[in-house]
C-alpha cells in the first residue's frame, strides 16, 4: 500500500482538497486498494474541523466530496507511516523539515513538484475569494495526475 498524506497549515483549504481530488483520481483508477490517501496540517488551528465551506463549494462544482473530511494535525508517526509527504507551500516543507526525523526527509516535498505548473506553491485562498479556491482546484488537478501516474508507473500498479 502505498500512502500520500497532503500539508499545508491548518487543514481546511488545500491539503484536503488535495486530498479529495487525489482520493477521488485513485478511485477513478480503481486502486483504492494499492493508495491511501491523507491530509493534515502543520498548526493545531482547526482540529476536527470540516474543511472551509467555500474549499467544499468549489471542489463540489468539480465532483469532489470534502465534507466528511476533518482537519488533524501532522503527527510524528505520520513520518514513518507515509511513502509520500507534500506539502502545499515552503513555509509548511520548512515546518515539516523540523519536525521530521533525519531517516524520513527524503518523502518531504512540495506538491507543485508534480504537474508540470510554473508555480511551486499552491497558494492559501483563506484569505481571498472564490477565485482563490478555483485556482487551488487548478493547480491540484494537474499536480494530482502527475502525481498518480508517477506512483503507478513506480509501484507498477496497472
Amino acid at each position: 500500500m502505498v500512502k500520500v498524506l497532503f500539508v499545508c497549515l491548518g487543514n481546511i483549504c488545500r491539503s484536503p482538497t488535495a486530498h479529495a481530488v487525489f482520493e477521488h483520481k485513485v478511485a477513478q483508477r480503481n486502486l483504492q486498494h494499492a493508495i491511501a490517501v491523507d491530509s493534515a496540517g502543520t498548526a493545531a488551528y482547526h482540529i476536527n474541523k470540516p474543511p472551509d465551506k467555500r474549499s467544499q463549494r468549489e471542489a463540489q462544482k468539480r465532483g469532489y466530496a470534502l465534507g466528511q473530511l476533518r482537519a488533524r494535525q501532522v503527527a510524528e508517526t505520520d513520518f514513518s507511516n507515509f511513502d509520500y509527504i507534500l506539502a502545499m507551500d515552503n513555509a509548511n516543507l520548512i515546518d515539516l523539515r523540523q519536525n521530521c526525523p533525519k531517516e524520513y526527509r527524503s518523502k518531504l516535498e512540495l506538491f507543485l513538484h508534480y504537474g508540470g505548473s510554473s508555480e511551486t506553491e499552491v497558494p492559501d485562498p483563506y484569505y481571498g475569494g472564490e477565485e482563490g479556491f478555483q485556482h487551488v482546484l487548478d493547480l491540484v488537478e494537474s499536480a494530482a495526475d502527475e502525481l498518480l501516474e508517477e506512483i503507478i508507473t513506480q509501484r507498477r500498479l496497472l
